[in-house]
């Protein structure tokens, strides 16, 4: 098996794939226990507001959904540089240019994400404010 050519679209459908498959069960499982202030001996910040299981997990794939923003936004500059240097090569270029497409597609995959994410983080969110309340 050569590992020298990792096909980096089918690597993002997996991630994308684990995310959408993820997200909701993460954000479920989140609503089961919320522990309090005083349950990590003061590890938690207790003045903000954001001391939640659901807060976390939504900084944590923020923060991945950042990573993987810089890494096309780096695929995207290197697929540039394949294409400005081919010099001709119609290989060359082509690979560049391919690059630069799938770093794109990656690039509106990630920012698509990052919306999803924010929907169903307000939706849990909201849904589970309301639950109490009379109707």
């Amino acid at each position: 098996m050569k590992l020298s050519k990792i096909n980096f679209l089918k690597v993002g459908e997996v991630i994308l794939a684990l995310a959408l498959v993820l997200t909701p069960t993460a954000f479920a499982l989140a609503e089961l226990y919320q522990p309090g202030c005083s349950s990590f001996g003061g590890a938690l910040r207790c003045d903000s507001a954001n001391t939640g299981i659901n807060d976390i997990i939504v900084k944590v794939l923020n923060i991945l959904l950042g990573v993987a923003f810089l890494v096309a936004v780096l695929f995207l500059v290197i697929g540039g540089f394949r294409y400005i240097t081919s010099a001709g090569n119609e290989e060359v270029a082509g690979k560049g240019r391919a690059t630069i497409i799938n770093a794109l597609i990656g690039i509106v995959v990630i920012i698509l994400s990052y919306v999803i994410v924010q929907v169903v983080a307000r939706t849990v969110t909201n849904s589970g404010n309301t639950a109490g309340s009379p109707t």
